[in-house]
């Protein structure tokens, strides 16, 4: 065991805005542009809709190692594992434990949604015999892996790669690969029926571990080194039960390791503090030094915005927009952020302190918004945390950042091309992932919109004569009825005066759902409200300084 880490917390309801792929059925499958297993839709890793990972039987059910080794690659790969983790996690978790198909899955009942109610939400009732034990039909393979499935040792290898496994059906009718003249020795005994032993099996996967060649070549080592097998399992089984914990801070409980692994993506400390007036003087310089407020705020919200409160990855802390792949994203505009980046180093290199560029960038965004609530007739300040590491290129496992790549942001009104799901669908996802409610997305998307923060500069929903200053005008002019709203495109509306029928603003649907959707448009009205000027700016910054903050988990806030 390397270690273990408490602090994960239970969820007691349904996450329905989480985006689990654009598959309107069970097992379907969408989520490929091509035939190419690289081509699997980002961020998304499962193969299909209600696997956890590949097919067991095969690409869409059809047995070939090969085929299925590219799938294994693409989606351990999405989970920041490499070939020889992926060996590892794959033999480990077969070690112990056995598959379920000694049955006619099509006997089952309905699933638990689909149950009637005396089935009391336990679903696919099994009618045939003891519905269970030996009965059992789950996954529709039916077997062990190993000789002895009730203990961890290394007969995994010793069955896979001594053996020639030949294609066979289970009870249930699934594929399944079983040994070719196996010793009776080596066979498992059942786990129900004293006495009786039964061939093990192996998954299509499982072969892909013996016939795929890099696989084969770890597949190898682990078997003639066990030693070195159960230390990167060890470590593999740990990376893949703590990747959703956050940063090594995030750990409770004695048994946490000391070693800071690169997968935990390591901040380091810094050794200053920042007064008040300390702060108030940095503020002024970055506004003075010839980059835009929008550009200040943008590159601020860029560097925020890949938190993800699923695993608690991404985030301002660290600047790694900075860095490899991050600097790089079309999502980030890399050449307006080069720019941006420059003219904040220069202004870091004339402090008497070494602020981190991480908090240089917050800090700019803040200034920023500041002015533009003045240029609205409201004095705000926009709190600030400093304290923020800037981590370094070796500190970053660029690969596994990859999937952190951001390819939609309503709150920037971008898309990175046209998906089947609808853009306003994606703003929850997004606003999901932000840990944001649903006010707090509100309030963002409209002072965002009046700031000029869109991507590529775009006016869409821009609803307002004071681009620049943090008004209510998007709220204000999207409920105002003097306007109609006619389509143009798929994603493109024009916002036409009913009067004299000229275009007076564009709109993509994001902007629209604020209108059309009867909670979104109530909180709306909210903030159009003549009297709450002072409060849109308010809440604004509120939400703003939640996602500016929402890695900062050295700080209790």
């Amino acid at each position: 065991i390397f270690g273990f880490g408490g602090g994960r917390e239970d969820i007691w309801h349904p996450e329905e805005d989480v985006y689990w792929g654009s598959e309107s059925e069970w097992l379907g499958k969408s989520r490929y542009e091509d035939h190419n297993s690289e081509s699997l839709e980002n961020p998304l890793a499962a193969v299909q809709m209600g696997l956890i990972y590949v097919n067991p039987e095969g690409v869409d059910g059809n047995p070939d190692p090969l085929k299925t080794a590219q799938d294994v690659r693409t989606t351990f790969k999405r989970m920041a594992m490499n070939d020889e983790e992926t060996v590892a996690l794959t033999a480990g978790g077969h070690t112990v434990g056995k598959a379920h198909g000694n049955g006619d899955a099509s006997k089952l009942g309905p699933e638990p949604e689909g149950a009637p109610i005396d089935d009391q939400g336990f679903g696919w009732k099994n009618p045939a015999g003891k519905g269970n034990a030996e009965d059992t039909v789950s996954s529709g393979l039916e077997g062990a892996w190993t000789t002895t499935p009730d203990r961890w040792n290394h007969t995994y290898f010793h069955l896979l790669l001594n053996y020639e496994w030949e294609l066979k059906k289970s009870p249930a009718g699934a594929w399944q690969w079983e040994p070719v003249n196996i010793k009776e020795e080596d066979k498992p005994f059942d786990a129900h029926i004293p006495g009786v032993r039964q061939n093990p099996i192996m998954t299509d996967a499982d072969m892909a571990m013996k016939m795929d060649p890099e696989y084969r070549k770890i597949s190898e080592r682990f078997y003639k080194d066990p030693a070195y097998f159960e230390e990167v399992f060890a470590r593999a089984w740990f990376k893949l039960t703590h990747r959703d914990l956050g940063p090594r801070s995030r750990y409770l409980g004695p048994e946490v390791p000391k070693e800071e692994l690169i997968w935990q993506d390591p901040v380091p400390t810094v050794d200053y503090s920042l007064s008040e007036a300390e702060i108030d003087e940095i503020k002024t310089k970055l506004l003075n030094c010839g980059l835009s407020p929008a550009e200040l705020i943008n590159t601020a919200w860029d560097s925020a915005r890949t938190f993800r409160c699923s695993d608690y990855r991404g985030g301002a802390n660290g600047a790694r927009i900075r860095l490899a792949p991050q600097k790089d994203w079309e999502g980030n505009e890399p050449k307006r952020l080069q720019k941006v980046l420059e003219k904040i180093s220069e202004v870091r290199s004339g402090l008497s302190k070494k602020v981190s560029m991480a908090d240089l960038i917050v800090l700019g965004g803040s200034a920023a918004i500041e002015k533009a609530a003045e240029k609205a007739g409201i004095t705000v300040r926009v709190p600030f945390l400093p304290g923020r590491g800037d981590a370094t290129q070796e500190m970053t496992d660029a690969e596994s950042f990859e999937v952190l790549e951001p390819l939609h942001d309503g709150y920037r009104n971008w898309l990175k091309k046209q998906y089947s799901v609808q853009p306003e669908e994606l703003l929850l996802d997004k606003t999901q992932l932000l840990g944001l409610t649903a006010p707090e997305m509100t309030v963002l998307i409209g002072g965002m919109r009046v700031l000029g923060t869109n991507h590529g500069g775009t006016k869409h929903g821009v609803f307002t004569e004071r681009e620049g200053a943090l008004t209510n005008d998007f709220f204000v002019n999207l409920t105002d009825m003097r306007y109609s709203w006619q389509p143009v495109s798929e994603n493109l509306y024009n916002i036409v005066d009913r009067t004299s029928g000229t275009t007076k603003w564009t709109a993509t649907r994001v902007d629209l759902v604020f209108g059309s959707n009867s909670i979104l448009r109530a909180y709306a009205e909210f903030y159009a409200q003549d009297d709450n000027k002072e409060k849109f700016v308010n809440d604004f910054v509120k939400a703003w300084v939640k996602v500016m903050n929402a890695d900062r988990f050295d700080k209790n806030i």
